[in-house]
């Protein structure tokens, strides 16, 4: 498929909140290095300040990070601020509390509800802002999310949020937070080869209530942050056929599949590669029939 006139808009819009963004957006995680967190080779840091301009260039209006996001020498908020300071009015930057780690890239125990606050401001440094567009508080593992997300609730009213999300939950934990403050995004791990019960059901709430479900490894799948995953290795016969058919790559494919879901599912792929960039927006004009629908989520032995 053709990819260098494919603009974000291609993939149509959705609302977070009052905050209207492109449903095609970028994830940071990727941008600091060859792998995830503090895993492998730094990455070039004037590559990765040029995929962020590009990202815009070509109309994501929706970037996804954290400051936990960071490898030996590099930080995803460092490189947002540094690329895109002072921030078009249209540009909508996410990012997620919780977890955490120290200077040296171990984890540290998860965020109290009093330590939020911190994190918080770490990320308002980091990216320059006086407040920050959306803030998903990611879980860790079942139990009430309730004096978190107050907490959090408590820093909106304040002015130093905007809008709120949740991230790696159940649906127990939608209804639950939605009775605190409102919700305006849910992030869960769902992909075509990574889809579970709770996930599917949390997809369905979120689009019966008009919170956009904004999946994290779409294209990787079952390999997660590794980049071990199918994307990175034998590819599913459907997906290849899928792929052949529109002349796309089976990542294009695997996005345009997310896309699919709902129209208020969001796509946040990550890259450090520009060409990867320009190959990943390209993926939201990619039109998916019923049929090639049904054939990709047929369970299927990887080709070899």
């Amino acid at each position: 498929m053709t990819t260098e006139t494919i603009h974000a808009a291609a993939a149509g819009t959705w609302k977070l909140g009052d905050l209207s963004v492109n449903r095609l957006g970028f994830g940071a995680m990727r941008l600091t290095g060859s792998a995830a967190f503090d895993l492998g080779t730094p990455s070039d840091r004037e590559r990765s300040l040029a995929v962020l301009r590009r990202a815009v260039e070509l109309g994501v209006n929706h970037i996804d990070t954290a400051a936990f996001y960071f490898s030996r020498l590099r930080s995803a908020n460092e490189l947002i601020n540094r690329a895109l300071a002072p921030y078009r009015d249209d540009l909508v930057i996410a990012t997620k509390v919780g977890p955490g780690r120290d200077a040296s890239g171990a984890w540290l125990p998860w965020a109290t509800p009093e330590h939020l606050r911190g994190q918080v401001e770490e990320n308002l440094r980091q990216l320059g802002r006086d407040h920050l567009d959306v803030v998903n508080l990611r879980l860790n593992g079942p139990g009430s999310l309730a004096e978190h997300f107050g907490a959090l609730a408590e820093l909106r009213e304040a002015g130093l949020i905007r809008h709120l999300g949740i991230s790696n939950i159940g649906p127990e934990h939608l209804a639950e937070a939605q009775a605190i403050a409102p919700v305006v995004c849910v992030q869960n791990r769902y992909g075509l080869d990574s889809r579970r019960t709770g996930s599917d059901e949390v997809l369905r709430l979120c689009g019966e209530q008009g919170i956009a479900f904004v999946p994290f490894f779409a294209i990787a799948g079952e390999g997660r942050e590794s980049g071990a995953g199918q994307a990175a290795g034998a590819e599913s016969e459907a997906v290849l056929t899928v792929a052949r058919a529109h002349g796309a790559t089976p990542a294009q494919v695997r996005l345009a599949w997310t896309l699919r879901q709902g129209e208020h599912v969001l796509a946040i792929p990550g890259t450090g590669n520009p060409d990867h960039l320009v190959e990943n927006v390209a993926a939201g004009g990619l039109r998916l029939t019923d049929e090639e629908v049904a054939l990709l989520e047929t369970p299927s032995e990887p080709s070899a």
